[in-house]
């Protein structure tokens, strides 16, 4: 699978638990749509990313992209400690200038 490269630093920091490294493929000004809770910058989303990872440890294998313009679909298998893993989840982007400006996370 063909994803950009932002998308796959995305994955491969989700995938190591690298907090530091998955906040910093977000813009500063950046929103994160998650479990009903909205994250905004850098700040916010570096501490639900490592809330989340210490919490499910969850890993991603992608499953199918598409995209249209700036806006992209991730499917990704997700598996960890969470009741029900692994689920398919989808993640909901929008890319400007090379970084995330937005990610909404659905079932």
């Amino acid at each position: 699978m063909n994803l950009p490269k932002i998308i796959t630093d995305l994955v491969n920091a989700q995938n190591s638990f690298d907090s530091i490294a998955y906040t910093n493929c977000f813009s500063e000004t950046a929103v994160v749509f998650d479990e009903g809770k909205t994250h905004n910058g850098r700040v916010e989303i570096q501490y639900w990313i490592e809330e989340s990872n210490e919490k499910y440890r969850s890993v991603m294998k992608p499953l199918e992209y598409t995209e249209n313009g700036t806006s992209s679909v991730l499917s990704a298998e997700c598996s960890g400690t969470f009741p029900g893993s692994p689920i398919v989840l989808k993640f909901h982007f929008d890319i400007v200038d090379g970084l995330i400006q937005h990610l909404k996370v659905t079932g």
